[in-house]
Formats: C-alpha cells, structure tokens, sequence
C-alpha cells in the first residue's frame, strides 16, 4: 500500500489541523459560540424562509446573493453609521471561506502574509493552504502585553513587505481591540498589500470602540471581514462577510466555486437579518457575563486581560494544561490557545459564569502561578 503522505503536499507535511474538542460536557465554553439559542421567532422566520425556496432547491441557487448582500449591507449601515452600497458586500460559508477567497486572489507562491500574534489561528493556516509564506509579526508594548501600536506595527509591515497584512479587532484570543490609528498606519505603509481586519467580534466591543468600516472609503485595499456565527448566535449556519471597495469584491469572483452559497443559507441568513434585534439583544446579556468573568478571575487572585470580545483570556495559572484538565474533570470545558499560564474562556449565561467561577475557585489555591521575587 502507497504511503499517501508522500503524496501530501510537501509544505502540507507535518501540519496539524485546525480544531478545538467537541466534549460533550455540562458547561461549554471554549469556541466562542453563544451559549443561547436561536429565539423562538427568528426560529418561525427561518423556518418560513427556507419553505418558500425548498420547492425550487431543483434549481441552483443566486449565483450573485444579491439580496442577501444588500440585507448585509443594509445592516452594517444601521449598526455603524457608515452607508454601505450592495457591491462592496461579500459572503461565503462562514468568515473562514471569506478569509480564503481572499489569500485565493491576493496570496500564492513567492507571497508574503503577515499577522500579528498570538492571533487567530486560522490566518497562518488559510495562508498557508495556498503557498502563501507566513510571518509571524510580534505584539506587545510598554502599556501592553497584548497591544499593538502604530511605531511596532509599521516597522514589522516595513520589514516583511507583505502582499497580505492580517489585523484582528477586537483580537482573539486576546480580546484586545485596535485603535484606527493603527489600521490607517499599516494601510499607508504597505503598499503593496490588502489589508484585512477582522472584526468577528466587533458587535462585543466595550462602547466608544471603533470599526474599521468608517475607515473603507478612498482606501480600495482595505477589508473589513465579519461573520454572523457570535453576536447573530448563528454558528450552525455558517455565514460570514467582508465589506470593501466594489473593485475588489468583483475579483473574489475569479476564485469563488460555483454556486457557493446554498439556496438554503441565503434565505436562512436573510430571515435573521430581518430580526436583528431579536438576535442582537442577547449581546448585552453576554457582555456582562464577560465582564463578570474579569472581575470574577481578577477577584481569585488570576490575571484577565480586559476583554472586547465575547471570552475573556486569563493568566496567572502555573500549568494551563493542568488547569484546563482539571476544569474539564468538573465539567467545565474553555480552550487551551497554547499561550503559557493563560486560558480563554467564553462568556456563557449567568449559571455558567456562575459554573466556571465556582470551579476555579476550587482550584485556584493549587494552580495559581507564583509570584517571583
């Protein structure tokens, strides 16, 4: 028998697959997801919805989405404040498909994508599937472990000369949010690079935080991803989204598969846009149990980093992987982002903040990392 490995890609060898456990446990809280369920008339809607196309799935589906990019972009216009015209819309099978569409046409051989890490882990992968060689750009300032500001930014963009640049607020698995200082910086000084920020989480971010959408006109280079899978608690849909300049929304057709968004997921997708506020409303209960987590972690003695996403990242543990196996071993699951002394934790509902808090404060006597002198 052929070892088929020889036959992998050579630059594919050796790589480990994106994945996170999928436990069945009593409290969940290490993916991101929203820990409430679709409501009862959103359910009604899109249930509605897909009756009305299931007759003609015989047929393939709008090719071009038009109507669901003008719902997206009816959206982002509501919600930010900066009008948004149905060409400079695109969605694919989550934000994942939407990244790939993007290093497809933009990335390849001899190019370079630069990130800035820790970040999210999909970026170097999704770069990488298609030969794009990967940098792994550098964090950190004096008010910061985690921040990211104009002078460090410039120079690693300066230094790489990417074809792609990858900026991620509000950032995971950080939780940190960038300011547009440094998004129109890296822009001007890589010239020759699409500009990507993904905000997957912006509907989480703590108020006067700023979006990068404001920042789209006159800059045809810069992207704006988002997806409908956190704040829309629409993870089983898989339905995410750019905004950018029309020219370069009509090139990610050149690498889009046919029909590559369902008939089904179309119509699923514009039912929940038609009940933004039904979906949205759950944010504010899940920003707070966000910010009970760092009060919460701070108060046991740990070390959250303040968070404008929907999971907080915690320090202070001697061994993380120790303490996620313990966590796990009372049925509390969060992630384990390999980062030492830290694990993120997803905001929950209430009886699951009140479930991860318990928790840790059992064991915090015993993991907590210790001081140095």
């Amino acid at each position: 028998m052929s070892d088929l490995r020889a036959l992998l890609r050579e630059d594919l060898r050796g790589q480990e697959p994106y994945g996170a456990p999928q436990l069945d446990v009593p409290v969940a809280l290490n993916t991101n997801e929203s820990s409430y369920p679709v409501p009862a008339e959103v359910v009604e809607a899109i249930v509605a919805a897909v009756g009305e196309v299931a007759p003609t799935l015989n047929r393939y589906p709008d090719r071009e989405f038009t109507a669901l990019r003008a719902a997206l972009a009816g959206y982002l216009t509501a919600t930010t404040g900066q009008p948004l015209a149905t060409e400079q819309l695109w969605a694919a099978n989550g934000s994942n498909e939407v990244l790939s569409h993007l290093v497809q046409a933009f990335g390849g051989p001899g190019r370079v994508a630069l990130g800035f890490t820790p970040s999210y882990s999909m970026h170097p992968i999704i770069a990488r599937s298609v030969g794009t060689t990967w940098v792994d750009g550098l964090r950190g300032t004096p008010s910061g472990a985690y921040d990211l500001d104009v002078t460090t930014a410039v120079e690693q963009v300066r230094a790489a000369d990417p074809a792609l640049v990858f900026l991620t607020s509000p950032n995971n698995p950080t939780g940190t949010a960038l300011g547009l200082d440094v998004v129109e910086a890296v822009h001007d000084a890589a010239q020759g690079a699409v500009v990507i920020v993904d905000e997957a989480y912006a509907e989480f971010a703590r108020p006067g935080t700023p979006s990068a959408l404001t920042l789209l006109p006159g800059r045809e280079r810069l992207v704006v991803t988002r997806t409908m899978s956190k704040a829309f608690a629409f993870a089983g849909v898989r339905l995410g989204y750019l905004a950018a300049d029309p020219a370069l929304t009509e090139l990610l057709r050149l690498v889009r598969l046919p029909y590559h968004l369902s008939s089904v997921t179309q119509a699923t997708a514009r039912a929940a846009l038609e009940h933004t506020g039904a979906l949205l409303g759950m944010v504010e209960a899940i920003k707070a149990e966000r910010d009970r987590l760092v009060t919460g972690t701070r108060d046991l003695g740990l070390d959250p980093v303040p968070s404008d996403a929907n999971f907080v990242l915690v320090g202070g543990f001697a061994d993380a992987a120790r303490t996620w196996q313990a966590l796990l071993d009372r049925g509390v699951l969060v992630r384990d982002v390999g980062i030492p002394h830290h694990l993120r934790i997803t905001a929950g509902t209430p009886a699951e903040t009140d479930a991860v808090l318990t928790a840790l404060g059992d064991l915090v006597a015993d993991h907590r990392q210790q001081e140095t002198a």
